[in-house]
C-alpha cells in the first residue's frame, strides 16, 4: 500500500468552493487561501442559526500504548463512511502542533485513505493560526516587561500623561513565558532583560509551545468574537508586590490581542480524501488544557450538517471527559454518541503484553492469536465504556482492524465492548478502504444517534473543588482515593475564597493510563491520585489540578498561575471580579 504522503498528494481535489456550495455556504461568506482551503466568516451562524442542529459525535479511544490506536483514522473515515452511506456530514478535529511533528508526517491528518488533504498545509501553517495564537501570547509576554521598563524608568507624572497607571508588577510573580511552535528544549528556562537598561530588568522566564498557551485554549473555547475579547481580558500574568493579580486588561493589551486573533477565531474549511467537509481548528494541549476543536466549529457545523464528527484528545479518561465537562458545559451542546476506538494488540498491553521497544520487532504476543492476554486487556475498554455510559451518551465500539488479528480475537472484543454497556461493536477499515471500510461502523452510528441521548455533566458547576477532582479520580479513573500536598491544599483554599468553585475542572495527567502513574496498565486497582498542585486558566475559565509525575512535560507551565492574593470584602479576588 502507498504511504500516507503519497496517497494524499495523488488525490484529486475539489475546489474548496464547490466543498462550501454543497453544504450551503455562500461566496460572501468564504475567505479563500488558495484553492483548496478557506476560512469561513462567524456571519454565517447568523444566517443559519434557525436551521435544526445535527447529531453530534465524539471520538475518543481506549487508554493509548505505543502502539497506536487508529483515533484520527477513525473520526476521518467515519466522516467518509458517513457520506459513503448517504448521510450529510461534517468533520471538526483540531490543528497539529509543528513542535512534536518536525515536518510533515501523517497521524494527525489521519492515514492511508482516511486522511484531511492538502496533508501537508494541515500538518504545517494552514492559515496561519498558531502563529496568530503565538503572536497574541507574545504581545502579552512583551507588554509585561515593556510595563516593568517603563514604571521603572518613568515619574508617576509621565505614566499618568500617556495613559498608564502604575501597576507595580511583582517580577518574581510572572508566570506568562514566551512561546513558539516547536519543542526548542534549549529555550525552555532562559534569562531575558540581558544587555544595557533599555533592554529591560534581567529575569528568569522561559519558551512554552505556542499550543499549549492559554490562548489557544481560550480559542477553542470562544463562543463568538465578544466573548473572545472578554476571556483574553481575564488572562493572569502574575501579581502586583501587594499581591493583587494583573490581567491582560490591566496591561492594556487584551484588545490588541483580539485584533491579532480576528482571523484565527474562523474556523478553516478543508476536505477529507473523498470531498466530504472538515473544519480544522484550534489545537489546545490535551493535558493542562482540553484536547478538543473549537466551539465555534461545532456550531456551524451542526447548523450545516446532519451528523457531526469531532475528536477529543488522548484516551477517553483524559479528552472524553474534558469534552462533556468543559466543552460541552460552556456550550451547551448535547452529544448523542461516542464512538470509542480500540485494537486488538493495544488491548494485550492493557492485558499485561511485553514492553514495545522503538525500531525493534512486534513480540510475538501482538502479532499471533492470544486470547488470555486479550481477554485480561479487554478490562481497559469495558471501564472505557461504562465510562461513557455514566454520561449518559450511546457507546459504538469501533474495532480498528490489523492483517495480524483473527476473527477469535475481533469477537473477544465485541463480546467485551457488548457486555460493557455499547450499543455493538464493528471493525473498521478506513485506513486501507477509506470510507467503503467503515459502512458497518456508520450504521450503527446512525442508529445510535436515533436513540435518545440522556447526556448529563459528571458534576455541578456549585460543587467544591475537592468533590469535583474526587468525582473524576474516584469514578472515570476507578481510583481508591485523593491525597492532596500543602501546595494543593493551599489552592483549594485560595481558589474556594477567589470564588473559582464554578469552574469546571481539567485534570492534568499522563495520558498512558487511567491513573496517575503511565506504568500502570489496564484497569490499576486500590490507586490513591496524588494532587501536587491546582492552576487556574482564568481566561480560558478552568482550573488544572496537577496529577502525579507530571514535573517534566514539555509545554508545562513552570510556575503557579496564581500567588497569594488580596480579596475584597466578599472574599473575592480584588481586580479579576
Amino acid at each position: 500500500m502507498p504511504s500516507d504522503l503519497d496517497i494524499a498528494q495523488k488525490a484529486k481535489l475539489k475546489p474548496i468552493t464547490e466543498i462550501a456550495e454543497a453544504l450551503g455556504v455562500r461566496r460572501d461568506e468564504l475567505e479563500l487561501y488558495g484553492d483548496t482551503k478557506a476560512k469561513v466568516k462567524l456571519e454565517v451562524l447568523d444566517r443559519v442559526k434557525n436551521n435544526p442542529d445535527g447529531k453530534y459525535i465524539d471520538v475518543t479511544a481506549i487508554t493509548p500504548t505505543p502502539l497506536g490506536e487508529g483515533k484520527t483514522v477513525t473520526t476521518i473515515g467515519l466522516s467518509q463512511a458517513l457520506q459513503y452511506i448517504g448521510k450529510k456530514v461534517f468533520t471538526c478535529i483540531r490543528q497539529p502542533s509543528q513542535g512534536p511533528t518536525f515536518g510533515i508526517k501523517g497521524g494527525a491528518a489521519g492515514g492511508g485513505y482516511s486522511q484531511v488533504v492538502p496533508m501537508e498545509d494541515f500538518n504545517l501553517h494552514l492559515t496561519g493560526d498558531i502563529h496568530a495564537v503565538g503572536a497574541a501570547h507574545n504581545l502579552l509576554a512583551a507588554a509585561i516587561d515593556a510595563r516593568i521598563l517603563h514604571e521603572d524608568t518613568l515619574g508617576d507624572k509621565t505614566l499618568k500623561k500617556l495613559g498608564l497607571k502604575r501597576l507595580n508588577i511583582d517580577p518574581y510573580s510572572i508566570t506568562w513565558n514566551r512561546v513558539v511552535d516547536v519543542s526548542d528544549r534549549a529555550i525552555r528556562n532562559v534569562v531575558i532583560g540581558l544587555g544595557s537598561k533599555g533592554d529591560g530588568r534581567p529575569r528568569q522566564s522561559g519558551f512554552d509551545i505556542t499550543v499549549a498557551s492559554e490562548v489557544m485554549a481560550i480559542l477553542a473555547l470562544a463562543t463568538d468574537v465578544q466573548d473572545l475579547r472578554k476571556r483574553l481580558g481575564r488572562i493572569i500574568i502574575g501579581t502586583d508586590k501587594k499581591k493583587n493579580p494583573i490581567t491582560a486588561e490591566d496591561l492594556g493589551a487584551a484588545g490588541a490581542m483580539t485584533v491579532l486573533m480576528k482571523d484565527a477565531i474562523k474556523p478553516t474549511l478543508m476536505q477529507t480524501l473523498e470531498h466530504s467537509p472538515c473544519f480544522v481548528h484550534a489545537g489546545p494541549f490535551a493535558n493542562i488544557a482540553h484536547g478538543n476543536s473549537s466551539i465555534i466549529a461545532d456550531k456551524i457545523a451542526l447548523k450545516l450538517a446532519d451528523y457531526v464528527v469531532t475528536e477529543s484528545g488522548f484516551g477517553a479518561d483524559c479528552g472524553m471527559e474534558k469534552f462533556f465537562d468543559i466543552k460541552c458545559r460552556i456550550s451547551g451542546l448535547i452529544p448523542q454518541c461516542v464512538v470509542l476506538v480500540a485494537t486488538v494488540r493495544a488491548l494485550k498491553m492493557h492485558g499485561g503484553g511485553p514492553k514495545v521497544v522503538p525500531g525493534k520487532p512486534l513480540a510475538t504476543a501482538y502479532t499471533e492469536e492470544n486470547i488470555s492476554l486479550l481477554k485480561a486487556g479487554c478490562a481497559n475498554l469495558k471501564k472505557h465504556v461504562k465510562n461513557a455510559r455514566m454520561f449518559g451518551v450511546n457507546v459504538v465500539v469501533a474495532v480498528n482492524r490489523f492483517t495480524t488479528d483473527t476473527d477469535k480475537e475481533i469477537e473477544v472484543v465485541k463480546e467485551a465492548a457488548r457486555s460493557a454497556g455499547a450499543m455493538g461493536a464493528y471493525t473498521s477499515n478506513v485506513w486501507a478502504k477509506g470510507g467503503e471500510g467503515g459502512a458497518e461502523l456508520a450504521e450503527a452510528v446512525v442508529k445510535a444517534c436515533e436513540k435518545k441521548s440522556k447526556f448529563k455533566l459528571l458534576y455541578p458547576d456549585k460543587a467544591s473543588i475537592k468533590k469535583k477532582i474526587e468525582t473524576i479520580a474516584t469514578k472515570v479513573y476507578g481510583a481508591k482515593g485523593v491525597d492532596y500536598s500543602p501546595e494543593a491544599e493551599a489552592k483549594v483554599k485560595l481558589y474556594t475564597n477567589m470564588g473559582l468553585t464554578n469552574l469546571p475542572l481539567c485534570m492534568a495527567k499522563t495520558h498512558l493510563s487511567l491513573s496517575h502513574d503511565p506504568a500502570l496498565k489496564g484497569v490499576p486497582k486500590n490507586v490513591v491520585i496524588p494532587i501536587r498542585d491546582i492552576r487556574a486558566s482564568a481566561g480560558a475559565g478552568f482550573l488544572y489540578p496537577l496529577c502525579g509525575e507530571m514535573r517534566t512535560m514539555p509545554g508545562l507551565p513552570s510556575h503557579p498561575a496564581f500567588m497569594d492574593v488580596d480579596l475584597d470584602s466578599k472574599g473575592r479576588v480584588k481586580g479579576l471580579f
